[in-house]
Protein backbone atom coordinates (compact mmCIF):
# COMPACT_ATOMS: atom_id res chain seq x y z
CA UNK A 1 0.00 0.00 0.00
CA UNK A 2 1.24 3.45 -0.84
CA UNK A 3 1.39 6.13 1.79
CA UNK A 4 -1.32 8.24 0.15
CA UNK A 5 -4.12 6.43 1.93
CA UNK A 6 -6.03 5.25 -1.14
CA UNK A 7 -5.61 1.82 -2.54
CA UNK A 8 -4.92 1.33 -6.19
CA UNK A 9 -7.94 -0.03 -7.98
CA UNK A 10 -8.14 -0.64 -11.67
CA UNK A 11 -10.94 -1.24 -14.11
CA UNK A 12 -10.47 -2.23 -17.72
CA UNK A 13 -11.71 -1.02 -21.07
CA UNK A 14 -11.63 -3.18 -24.18
CA UNK A 15 -11.06 -0.73 -27.01
CA UNK A 16 -10.89 -1.17 -30.73
CA UNK A 17 -7.79 0.43 -32.24
CA UNK A 18 -9.77 3.40 -33.62
CA UNK A 19 -11.11 4.21 -30.16
CA UNK A 20 -7.66 4.00 -28.56
CA UNK A 21 -6.28 6.26 -31.29
CA UNK A 22 -9.13 8.74 -30.73
CA UNK A 23 -8.47 8.69 -27.00
CA UNK A 24 -4.79 9.50 -27.53
CA UNK A 25 -5.54 12.15 -30.17
CA UNK A 26 -8.40 13.96 -28.40
CA UNK A 27 -7.58 13.20 -24.77
CA UNK A 28 -10.95 11.51 -24.28
CA UNK A 29 -13.52 9.23 -25.91
CA UNK A 30 -17.24 8.61 -25.65
CA UNK A 31 -16.55 5.00 -26.66
CA UNK A 32 -18.45 3.13 -29.32
CA UNK A 33 -22.07 2.98 -30.47
CA UNK A 34 -23.11 0.82 -27.50
CA UNK A 35 -21.59 3.29 -25.03
CA UNK A 36 -23.19 6.28 -26.73
CA UNK A 37 -26.62 4.68 -26.89
CA UNK A 38 -26.54 3.49 -23.27
CA UNK A 39 -24.94 6.79 -22.16
CA UNK A 40 -22.12 5.29 -20.17
CA UNK A 41 -18.73 3.75 -20.88
CA UNK A 42 -18.74 -0.04 -20.47
CA UNK A 43 -15.87 -1.33 -18.35
CA UNK A 44 -14.84 -4.60 -16.72
CA UNK A 45 -13.05 -5.76 -13.61
CA UNK A 46 -9.89 -7.75 -14.25
CA UNK A 47 -11.64 -11.08 -13.69
CA UNK A 48 -14.36 -10.14 -16.20
CA UNK A 49 -12.15 -9.14 -19.12
CA UNK A 50 -11.65 -12.58 -20.63
CA UNK A 51 -15.35 -13.48 -20.55
CA UNK A 52 -16.31 -10.06 -21.95
CA UNK A 53 -13.85 -10.61 -24.79
CA UNK A 54 -15.18 -14.11 -25.42
CA UNK A 55 -18.82 -12.97 -25.31
CA UNK A 56 -18.61 -9.80 -27.37
CA UNK A 57 -15.40 -9.63 -29.36
CA UNK A 58 -14.79 -13.11 -30.76
CA UNK A 59 -15.85 -12.21 -34.28
CA UNK A 60 -14.43 -8.73 -34.49
CA UNK A 61 -12.21 -7.72 -37.37
CA UNK A 62 -10.74 -4.89 -35.33
CA UNK A 63 -7.43 -4.75 -33.56
CA UNK A 64 -8.21 -4.69 -29.84
CA UNK A 65 -6.47 -2.98 -26.98
CA UNK A 66 -6.92 -3.52 -23.28
CA UNK A 67 -6.75 -0.29 -21.32
CA UNK A 68 -6.00 -0.37 -17.61
CA UNK A 69 -7.80 2.53 -15.96
CA UNK A 70 -7.22 4.08 -12.55
CA UNK A 71 -10.66 3.79 -10.96
CA UNK A 72 -9.80 6.53 -8.46
CA UNK A 73 -9.52 9.03 -11.31
CA UNK A 74 -13.09 8.27 -12.39
CA UNK A 75 -14.39 9.24 -8.96
CA UNK A 76 -18.08 8.83 -8.20
CA UNK A 77 -18.88 8.66 -11.92
CA UNK A 78 -17.91 4.99 -11.73
CA UNK A 79 -20.91 2.86 -10.77
CA UNK A 80 -21.22 -0.91 -10.42
CA UNK A 81 -24.43 -2.25 -11.91
CA UNK A 82 -25.80 -5.77 -11.99
CA UNK A 83 -25.79 -7.32 -15.44
CA UNK A 84 -27.28 -10.59 -14.19
CA UNK A 85 -27.56 -12.60 -10.99
CA UNK A 86 -23.83 -13.17 -10.62
CA UNK A 87 -22.15 -10.20 -12.29
CA UNK A 88 -21.91 -6.51 -11.54
CA UNK A 89 -19.98 -4.50 -14.08
CA UNK A 90 -18.28 -1.14 -13.65
CA UNK A 91 -19.88 1.59 -15.77
CA UNK A 92 -18.51 5.11 -16.13
CA UNK A 93 -21.20 7.77 -16.28
CA UNK A 94 -19.33 10.84 -15.16
CA UNK A 95 -20.37 13.21 -12.37
CA UNK A 96 -24.06 12.98 -11.47
CA UNK A 97 -24.68 10.54 -14.32
CA UNK A 98 -23.95 13.22 -16.90
CA UNK A 99 -22.16 10.92 -19.42
CA UNK A 100 -18.79 12.53 -19.90
CA UNK A 101 -16.08 11.02 -22.06
CA UNK A 102 -13.49 8.68 -20.64
CA UNK A 103 -10.37 10.81 -20.00
CA UNK A 104 -6.99 9.74 -21.31
CA UNK A 105 -5.29 10.69 -18.04
CA UNK A 106 -7.17 7.89 -16.26
CA UNK A 107 -5.49 5.28 -18.50
CA UNK A 108 -2.42 3.84 -16.79
CA UNK A 109 -1.50 1.14 -19.33
CA UNK A 110 -2.61 0.06 -22.77
CA UNK A 111 -1.71 -3.23 -24.40
CA UNK A 112 -2.58 -4.75 -27.72
CA UNK A 113 -4.58 -7.96 -27.37
CA UNK A 114 -3.64 -11.00 -29.37
CA UNK A 115 -5.89 -13.97 -30.03
CA UNK A 116 -4.05 -17.25 -29.60
CA UNK A 117 -5.46 -20.74 -29.08
CA UNK A 118 -9.01 -19.38 -28.91
CA UNK A 119 -8.31 -17.04 -26.05
CA UNK A 120 -7.26 -13.44 -25.82
CA UNK A 121 -3.93 -12.58 -24.37
CA UNK A 122 -1.75 -9.63 -23.37
CA UNK A 123 0.63 -9.00 -20.48
CA UNK A 124 -2.13 -7.36 -18.42
CA UNK A 125 -4.16 -10.57 -18.63
CA UNK A 126 -1.47 -13.22 -18.48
Amino acid sequence: MGGNGREEKFVYRISIAEEWEELQRNGSTFGGDLDKSSRFIHLSDHNQVQSTLQNFFLNTNHELYLLQIDANKLGDGLVYEKADESNSFPHFYGPSGSFIPLPLDAVTRAEKLSFVDSRFSCPLLD
